[in-house]
């Protein structure tokens, strides 16, 4: 039988603690060369993007009265506004991510809209005007599951929205009816806020052409029914990223927001916004 002194105890244990370290530090680099190696270039490992998105508002507000029915303003454009804008993404192994994306509208209004229609066989016309102040706030955090590899990839995603809005204003109204002729005027200013949480559904391509360039196209939509503000909100971009730095670049896209929210009170009031235009970030990348 072979008896080892302390001495050889001593040298086979450092040889194998250095062997075992070898091993487990060659381990780790084929498991995080792997890793790296299956993340397609089309994604980041975590990314924070910050600009503004340049709108250009459409606004439909309608709302319920007593005597007339529903009133309605026309679609109309008012003046363009430029909203700030927050996005980040992180990616947990090679096909799953997070993503959050927050957006602001808060702009004031002012139009004169007048019309004509037939209530209950009567003939009405009316002019109004109004002025409001309205601010929209929009935090989409979602769970992404990215398909496909290499330069391409198809990304779904499920998660929750946070919506708050407030508007406050005044208006003047007047009102005319035939048979009986009847005339209707008034006037007020009121103001209401609201906040709910929602469901969002997430869907997004994204290609690389090489390392500095690559394009994304981005869908999404919240939906809200029930409680005192129900409605929905959809939304959708195309847009370039280059990368003139490893870390560092910007983003230019085109998106449309379209928000659609109905407060269910005894004088049920809608408001219909849609944004498009351009936007642009500078996007940090780790």
């Amino acid at each position: 039988m072979f008896r080892a002194d302390s001495r050889t105890r001593s040298s086979l244990t450092t040889k194998l603690l250095k062997g075992a370290l070898l091993v487990s530090t060659a381990v780790a680099g084929m498991a995080q060369a792997q890793t790296q190696s299956t993340i397609s270039p089309a994604l980041d490992r975590m990314s924070i993007s910050a600009g503004a998105f340049y709108a250009e508002p459409k606004i439909h507000l309608g709302a319920n009265t007593e005597e007339f029915g529903r009133l309605d303003t026309p679609d109309e454009k008012i003046d363009d506004e430029t909203l700030p804008r927050v996005k980040a993404d992180i990616l947990f192994g090679a096909n799953h991510g997070l993503s959050f994306d927050y957006f602001r509208y808060d702009n004031d209004y002012s139009g004169d809209f007048a019309g004509d229609t037939v209530y209950e066989g009567r003939n009405v016309s009316g002019s109004a005007n109004a002025n409001a102040k309205l601010r929209i706030e929009l935090a989409r955090l979602t769970y992404k599951y990215w398909f496909g590899g290499e330069n391409d990839v198809f990304g779904v995603g499920l998660g929750a929205a946070y919506l708050r809005g407030k508007i406050s204003g005044s208006a003047n109204a007047t009102v005319t009816a035939t048979n009986p002729a009847q005339t209707e005027s008034w006037s007020g200013s009121a103001s209401a806020s609201d906040s709910a949480y929602a469901p969002v559904i997430d869907f997004a391509y994204r290609h690389s052409f090489n390392e500095q360039w690559r394009m994304y196209v981005e869908a999404s939509g919240v939906k809200k029914n029930g409680g005192s503000t129900e409605g929905h909100v959809y939304n959708g971009a195309v847009g370039v990223e280059w990368f003139p730095h490893k870390n560092v670049g910007l983003v230019l896209d085109y998106g449309i927001q379209k928000i659609a929210l109905k407060r269910n009170n005894e004088r049920a009031a809608e408001l219909d916004l849609k944004l498009t235009g351009p936007s642009a970030y500078v996007k940090v990348r780790f």
